[in-house]
């Protein structure tokens, strides 16, 4: 037998319903998740702290000079 809820709705519902229904049933996959979430934020907002800091903010004091700083610096770069 068929769910003739299932062929009646639309694609994008159907599709969304299906990764829904995978994500409820995740056993391993739930832990996975969860570390890559913590991995990115690991990554993304504790590294950004230490190794990229705000190099244009130190140097310049108003937004009219880094930006002319940053264009100057991308006209140069390209000759």
């Amino acid at each position: 037998m068929s769910d003739t809820r299932a062929e009646s709705a639309p694609w994008p519902v159907r599709v969304i319903r299906f990764y829904v229904d995978g994500f409820r049933q995740m056993t391993v996959g739930r832990s996975l998740w969860l570390l890559i979430i913590i991995k990115l934020i690991i990554i993304f907002g504790i590294l950004k702290l230490f190794f990229f800091p705000d190099i244009l903010e130190s140097r310049y004091d108003s937004d009219a000079e880094r930006s002319e700083a940053v264009r100057s610096s991308l006209i140069d770069r390209s000759r």
